[in-house]
Parts: C-alpha cells; structure tokens; sequence
C-alpha cells in the first residue's frame, strides 16, 4: 500500500517539509520523493514565476498476507452478494486451497448446477495466484456438492454411453466447464462400442456422445435378423448385446486436466 501527499512551496525543501508534515512522518522514518516541478521566480519581481511541487510517498505493507488474501476476497464477495451465516473454512495443502462453505443459504451460492459456485472458485483462484510464480490449486465447495455432481455426471455419461450403442444416434449434452466435460469424456471412454467429443466454443461448448463407428454394430445385425423373417432363436436372443461391457483401459479425452476446474488461468 502506498501513501503520498503532493505539497506546494516556494522551493523544494519547503514543499519537501509538508508534504512530510502531511504523511506524519517524523525525522527517523523513511520515504520516498520526487519533484514534480521546480520552482521558477518572478521576472521583475512583476510577471511569472511559479512554486515547486513535491510528491512524498511511503510505501507499506499489505494489511493483508497473501495467503490469506483470497480468503478475504472470497469472504468480501460473498458479503457483497448479500449472504449471510455463511461460514468459511480454509484448508491449506500442498499447493492448494480448499474453501469450504457451509450455512443457511448454500443452495444460492451453489446457483444453477453449480454455475455461482464455479465463478466463486475462478475469481477466487486468479486472486490466489495473482503475482505468485507457483500456481495454487484452489477449490471452493459447499458441503459435498461437488463430489454429488461427479457422480451425477458420471452416471449420465455411461448411461448416454449405453443408449449410443443400442440406437445408434448422438446426443448433444447441456454446455459445460473443462473440468465437468473430462468427466462425461472419462465415463463414456470407458464403454466400448460409444465415443464422445466437444463441440461448440466458448461458453457454448458441450459433449456429444455418440456411437463409435470403428465398434461392431450389434442393433444393425439385430435389425438384419428381424428382416429375415421367422422367428428367433433362443440363443440369438441371448447374444444380442444391449449393455456392452465397461472397457477400463480405454483414454478418456483430457479436458481440464487435473489443475482445477478450469485448469491453469495463466495459460
């Protein structure tokens, strides 16, 4: 933090002494100056002349530590929202910072399927790491939102997964963060005979989940059998494939990686 005072005199040495008057600064204290302009004399003791003007300043230090400064801001944006009995608990750990609120009025900083809270997190974490070379994962959550919404995610996508592989149609999913579209990627990677992928830009990116074209298509030899008249068989029946197996060892696709919920906001 940096206090000045701008003082006006008839030479610098008197512009100097209040502007220190001004800060309160005594003889022992230091500070900085510099001259903002000179003073010029009167020619012919009639026309011109000018005072000098000093600018003195102090630089201090922050009231506030960084560490804990987005905890401040978190606490001050959250006051400014208008909530209230919302407590705050900072968790430090190796190159992260965990938030985790708790009150009465959760489900307004929660906002509509997580998008307030995930603008908390974001402004939060620029503020965390503003002016620091070592990046800190920050996470702001209430209660256990956030592991509620994984698994939500996680079962909308091998579900989609499943009805890509029985219908053989694509279904385009609502717009998504980084972060939450790595989770439908990583569900849906899993089942063999489904894929999926990002589209849209911006604010307006979601995931499509689709059938994987290089995959067998079961619902096609089941339709040609259909067609074939008669009736089936017994085994036939038993070796159509509605659920295709969970198939851990395929990649899923990497959105937001493992830094956060949007990832690196240097980047």
């Amino acid at each position: 933090m940096i206090r000045e005072a701008i003082c006006e005199g008839a030479d610098v040495e008197e512009a100097l002494e209040k502007a220190k008057a001004e800060l309160g600064l005594t003889e022992t204290d230091e500070y900085d100056f510099e001259v903002l302009q000179r003073e010029e004399k009167k020619r012919f003791g009639i026309f011109g002349g000018r005072p000098a003007k000093v600018r003195a300043f102090v630089v201090e230090p922050d009231e506030v530590e960084d560490k804990d400064k987005a905890e401040t801001f978190l606490k001050n944006v959250l006051d400014k929202m208008g909530v209230e009995g919302i407590e705050v608990e900072k968790v430090l750990g190796e190159g992260t910072m965990d938030f985790n609120l708790s009150g009465d009025e959760e489900g307004f900083v929660i906002g509509r399927r997580g998008e307030t809270l995930d603008a908390l997190q974001y402004l939060t974490s620029l503020v965390a790491n503003h002016g620091s070379d070592d990046y800190i994962k920050v996470t702001v959550n209430v209660g256990n939102y956030r592991d509620k919404r994984e698994k939500t995610l996680e079962i909308l996508g091998r579900k989609l997964a499943y009805k890509a592989v029985k219908t053989g149609k694509k279904t385009s999913l609502e717009p998504m963060n980084p972060y939450e579209r790595r989770i439908i990627h990583t569900a849906v990677q899993k089942v063999n005979g489904a894929i999926s992928w990002s589209e849209g830009e911006n604010a307006n990116r979601h995931v499509v989940v689709g059938p994987d074209p290089k995959a067998k298509n079961n619902r096609r030899g089941y339709n040609n059998n259909r067609r074939g008249g008669g009736r089936r068989g017994y085994n036939n029946n038993r070796s159509r494939n509605t659920n295709p197996a969970p198939n851990p060892d395929r990649v899923p696709l990497n959105e937001g990686g493992a830094t956060g919920l949007y990832g690196r906001i240097d980047k």
